[in-house]
């Protein structure tokens, strides 16, 4: 598809400056959404959950997280995305940082409910202005770099959860407030409002299709390995002896994603975003599975889990730049199509795997998600490479 002018957001700093508030915006708001997997053989110690039942704290995190996020990339692409921008970090922590203190079940559930929510309002507000801040030439860096400072998140949360525990949650929430300050004061300044561009949703809508949809399959089917692997492998290595192992094993593999997302923004800049899509897709499904029967007693566990987290996290930039590019009139929608739709979609997929689970084990659960990254490449065969201008 050809590109098309896109109208400017009052930026108050340097496209630089943004990147940075907005790239710390994601790092705290992805580290809130990370304390909850590690936590999650606790919670079912505590509320006497079948795996199932804690598969369903992480469908709904992915769920209100990533599907209301197109609806909020409509808002993102008016007038109120600075709101957006700000508010969504702090309405994530509020969400998360509350979990070792509700008594029920239920209220889990609406506590990770409000924490996706926050999620949701933050990442197609963020990378708009991340988007905009770019030259053409530097969009796939800065795309990285902000997917890199989430995935840094990512990598922190666990950490930080296993430092705290469930009752020290609240110790995190000032991150969630200072963001929200920086992020205000980086963006549009007092009394410039953007311009408002009225668009009506049969627009929006247009934006799914063509390439889009299958782009948007690709990135599905990819999200399903990666979400289960990281629901399933605190069962796993508790099962087997290794439960001091999980928070240091999701932080290795999110950490070394941020350094592979970096890698994969530069090279798609250089050598096309579909070959960067495909090679990463391809290079990680026997490197997956080998990672999943391995172990912490091994010594190659945490280099393989980097390196797994490195390839399989190549492509995400790259895809969110592609569906961009594939929408320039739309940057903010198509952006969360991307970033939400595909992982909430995938999020309730996750049901399923920990249905596979219970009934077999974690391990050949996330070798049945692993699996799926075989129709993502296919889809990814056909995809074209975006033009741009």
């Amino acid at each position: 598809m050809a590109t098309a002018a896109h109208p400017p957001l009052p930026i108050a700093r340097t496209g630089g400056a943004v990147l940075a508030v907005m790239a710390l915006g994601h790092l705290v708001n992805d580290s809130y959404t990370a304390l909850l997997t590690p936590l999650l053989p606790s919670l079912r110690d505590r509320f006497a959950l079948s795996i199932t039942e804690a598969a369903v704290l992480v469908a709904v995190s992915s769920f209100t997280s990533s599907m209301l996020q197109p609806l909020f990339g409509a808002l993102s692409d008016g007038p109120r995305g600075r709101w957006l921008a700000a508010a969504g970090p702090l309405v994530c922590g509020l969400g998360m940082v509350w979990l070792g203190y509700v008594p029920l079940y239920g209220m889990l559930i609406v506590l990770v409910a409000l924490s996706g929510l926050g999620s949701a309002v933050f990442h197609p507000s963020a990378v708009r202005y991340v988007y905009v801040g770019a030259r053409i030439g530097q969009r796939g860096l800065f795309a990285a770099l902000f997917s890199a400072a989430g995935t840094a998140g990512l990598a922190l949360g666990p950490l930080l959860a296993v430092l705290v525990g469930l009752r020290g949650l609240p110790l995190l929430l000032p991150l969630g407030l200072i963001t929200a300050i920086l992020a205000w004061s980086v963006t549009s300044p007092a009394g410039d409002p953007p311009p408002l561009i009225r668009r009506t949703w049969r627009e929006y809508a247009a934006v799914f299709q063509g390439p889009m949809r299958a782009l948007w399959a690709m990135g599905v089917l990819r999200s399903i390995s990666t979400i289960s692997w990281q629901a399933m492998i605190g069962f796993s290595l508790v099962a087997r002896g290794f439960g001091v192992h999980v928070g240091p094993a999701l932080a290795t593999f999110s950490l070394a994603s941020a350094a592979g997302a970096i890698a994969g923004g530069q090279l798609s800049d250089r050598l096309g975003r579909t070959r960067v899509i495909r090679s990463s897709i391809l290079i990680t499904i026997p490197l997956f599975i080998a990672l999943i029967y391995t172990t912490p007693a091994n010594w190659w566990f945490y280099p393989l889990a980097a390196l797994v987290g490195m390839m399989v996290n190549a492509n995400i930039p790259v895809t969110v730049v592609m569906a961009q590019e594939y929408a320039p009139d739309h940057v903010a929608t198509a952006s969360a199509l991307m970033m939400g739709f595909t992982w909430g979609t995938a999020g309730v997929f996750v049901l399923l795997v920990g249905a596979l689970a219970d009934r077999t084990s974690p391990e050949v659960a996330m070798v049945a998600s692993v699996l799926l990254l075989f129709p993502a490449f296919l889809l990814a065969v056909r995809l074209p490479e975006p033009r741009t201008a």
